[in-house]
């Protein structure tokens, strides 16, 4: 990052501040802030529970709790212990809530149409295709790396939808048993990592590395669930992998995979991946691939 990018930041979120109104008390003429608008709509027809709506606006537990206080005292939201665990809370819509929401959807509605009157319609194809590209890389940026434990749940959540869409996209399906599935050992400390990928708080990657005694370090069981992608996570786990394959040392990452893959495949050859020749007899790989990196040993 230099000083010239965080001059534009600044810059554009100044820009979106002023022209879509959040510097006013009274958000699109209502009678309350943003805070409390923007939640309203994240609540939604069907209620949160209270901790998954800190989680999706990255919010402060304090914060959350004075905004639900002032919508429940407005009468638009109730907050009732859920059923069956009563430490967890769940809001809900009121009628009145609901037709809150419904009166800020309408004036939102009408904000955007007026950001978008002046403009030609050249102009607004290209103002509203910048601002899906913002919005995808804002949201890339909210995704966080984490390692876990291989039983983790978020960890087990990724694996069942992986082994699922391979049974679904592989020739003949796709059998955990019969695979050469990596110990739990195996992506543990010192021997190997196992990446979480979390969006909002939610499980929507995962990525395992293999650091064997005495061989090519090796990357097993990435994937990205469908509504992650085109967020760049294959990308990222291949080098945050690659950087941590090289902190131990190694000077070459291996991998294989299945040929009905090509998305995978093209990232593979991006990424600087070498096609070899099979290095293991994983019955689902038709590709092998290998990289030679340079191998930065950290103190330990």
């Amino acid at each position: 990052m230099d000083t010239a990018q965080i001059d534009q930041v600044r810059r554009f979120n100044r820009t979106v501040t002023e022209r879509v109104g959040v510097l006013h008390d009274r958000y699109l003429g209502r009678d309350r802030p943003v805070g409390e608008a923007r939640l309203l709509w994240q609540i939604g027809e069907q209620g949160q529970d209270v901790r998954r709506l800190r989680d999706r606006l990255g919010l402060d537990s304090g914060y959350v709790s004075r905004l639900l206080r002032a919508l429940e005292a407005d009468g638009l939201v109730t907050v009732e212990p859920a059923p069956g665990d009563r430490r967890v809370r769940t809001v809900r819509l009121t009628d009145a809530g609901r037709a809150e929401r419904a009166a800020l959807d309408d004036r939102s509605d009408e904000l955007a149409g007026s950001l978008l009157a002046p403009l030609n319609p050249a102009q607004r194809a290209r103002l509203t295709a910048a601002m899906a590209d913002v919005e995808r890389l804002l949201t890339a940026a909210t995704v966080t790396l984490e390692p876990v434990e291989p039983g983790h749940p978020d960890a087990e959540h990724c694996l069942r939808a992986y082994f699922a869409e391979m049974d679904e996209r592989f020739e003949g399906g796709f059998d955990p048993a019969a695979s050469l599935l990596p110990d739990a050992g195996d992506l543990r400390p010192p021997r190997g990592v196992f990446l979480i990928a979390r969006l909002y708080g939610e499980p929507v990657g995962c990525a395992g590395l293999k650091l064997p005694a005495g061989a090519p370090a090796e990357i097993k069981r990435m994937w990205v669930a469908p509504d992650a992608r085109r967020l760049g996570l294959g990308r990222r786990f291949l080098a945050e992998l690659e950087a941590r394959a090289a902190a131990d040392g190694r000077t070459a990452l291996r991998l294989d995979t299945n040929r009905t893959l090509d998305a995978a495949i093209r990232l593979y050859h991006s990424c600087g991946f070498q096609e070899v020749p099979a290095f293991n007899d994983e019955p689902y790989a038709h590709h092998w691939f290998e990289k030679r990196i340079t191998a930065t040993p950290q103190n330990r």
